[in-house]
């Protein structure tokens, strides 16, 4: 249970929120690349810690991360024209290229010197993993762009649904980390079986046992924190554990354990304090990791049938996310197809932003109350000192990744010795940030 003021300093990221700056201090994605694939194709908004952003790819096929607002009469650069090598706004004509350089005042006289005088915002860009990421932190020390655990190599495949959500990042976020619930909410999804471990098939997730209420293990680490589910197995109760471990990376990645086939991630972006950009992310091995629209599928967020074309659920609160009640009288238990779905139902349910001062907590929220109390911790040495959670030297180690395993009980967890799962299991080794495609802003 949090204080009114601490549900506010966790959740609200707009403007100067303490934790909106300290999310500023990470490469923040933005939007997919699909989203603005075709070079001069149509701009892309996009909306990140309530700022409203325009996204487009140049002629040279350089992205381009702008304020949406034209700097000459504020009228929005999303409905501008896309062509040779920038971007220009429909009312009067200025054109900007990706660095917010002013190309063209057509509506100034020839010898004006306007466009010296005027740089419009625009900010670092990055491709990679399937992902637009920018740098929306103070522009005089911008940092490496550093690959994330999830996309550790330029060949890794990563498929991504994406969900654009009504309600506050924390409560979506809260969701991903929480093994507890996944016996409950998905239990027609993540099916019991007789497996030695979690394993995929193209409709559901089996993991081997039946145990709703396991017990929660923390670790704390300088980029967040791990910890581990430990529930009964089917095969050998009395001797080993069944381990979910789950990693937390701050401020908004959630690494979720795999299956024998691909590895599991998850993105919380603060679209604003209400709204949030949600990534749900396969990745791995080529050919056992699913693509992106058999990925969609299985998850039930496909464009045009699940989504409309701008990412937000055609599934809402007012037709009760299309549950279906003579399905769970046959058996489903929630009646809500698409485990995402069932997870999206519970966290607009809560609210815009979930009141944490009149909640029960119990022994399953251990990772939830760690959750808080590390970003709140964090904010406090952000305060501080100015150093964000896992930045710099703080940042993940490279080879980190989240687990499941039946392992003896006399194996400690934290030491368990794992990697990310692929079928040819390469070693890891660090990515240097020349890897991703580098758009630099000029200043």
């Amino acid at each position: 249970m949090l204080t009114h003021q601490e549900n506010e300093l966790l959740c609200r990221v707009e403007g100067d929120a303490p934790m909106g700056q300290l999310m500023r201090r990470h490469w923040t994605p933005v939007c997919l690349i699909e989203e603005v694939a075709e070079p001069d194709g149509a701009p892309v908004k996009a909306r990140v810690f309530g700022e409203d952003l325009v996204v487009f790819r140049d002629s040279e096929g350089r992205v381009g991360v702008l304020d949406e607002y034209c700097p000459h009469r504020r009228a929005s650069l999303v409905y501008g024209r896309n062509e040779d090598a920038g971007l220009r706004c429909l009312y009067h004509g200025w054109k900007f290229d990706v660095g917010g350089n002013v190309l063209e005042m057509v509506s100034e006289p020839a010898t004006s010197c306007m466009a010296n005088k005027v740089k419009h915002k625009a900010y670092p860009v990055r491709e990679w993993g399937g992902m637009v990421w920018a740098y929306m932190g103070p522009q005089d020390a911008i940092p490496d762009f550093l690959p994330p655990t999830w996309a550790p190599t330029a060949d890794t495949r990563v498929s991504i649904a994406k969900a654009l959500l009504p309600c506050n990042w924390a409560q979506i976020l809260e969701g991903a980390i929480d093994s507890a619930h996944s016996s409950s909410l998905h239990s027609s999804d993540f099916v019991p079986a007789r497996v030695g471990g979690a394993e995929a098939t193209d409709k559901n997730w089996l993991r081997p046992s039946t145990d709703k209420a396991p017990r929660l293990q923390v670790e704390r680490t300088d980029y967040g924190f791990r910890y581990a589910a430990l529930r009964r197995p089917i095969f050998n109760a009395g001797t080993h554990d069944y381990v979910r471990s789950t990693v937390f990376v701050a401020p908004g990645t959630v690494l979720i354990p795999p299956n024998n086939l691909y590895n599991v991630a998850n993105i919380n972006v603060p679209m604003d304090d209400t709204n949030t950009a949600f990534y749900f992310i396969a990745w791995g091995d080529p050919e056992t990791t699913p693509e992106t629209e058999t990925w969609r599928k299985f998850l039930r967020q496909q464009i045009g049938i699940d989504l409309d074309q701008h990412y937000r659920p055609l599934r809402n609160h007012d037709n009760r996310f299309w549950q279906d009640r003579q399905a769970m009288k046959a058996g489903n238990f929630t009646g809500i197809s698409g485990f995402p779905n069932q997870d999206i139902a519970m966290w607009v349910t809560m609210g815009p932003i979930a009141d944490r001062s009149d909640e029960r907590l119990g022994a399953s929220d251990l990772a939830i109350v760690e959750f808080r109390r590390r970003m709140l911790d964090a904010l406090a040495e952000f305060d501080k000192d100015g150093n964000a959670i896992g930045t710099g030297a703080k940042a993940i180690p490279q080879d980190t990744c989240s687990y499941q395993a039946v392992v003896p009980k006399e194996i400690d967890w934290r030491t368990y010795a794992v990697r990310y799962v692929s079928k040819r299991n390469p070693e890891l080794a660090d990515q240097p940030a020349a890897l991703a495609t580098d758009y630099q802003v000029k200043q």
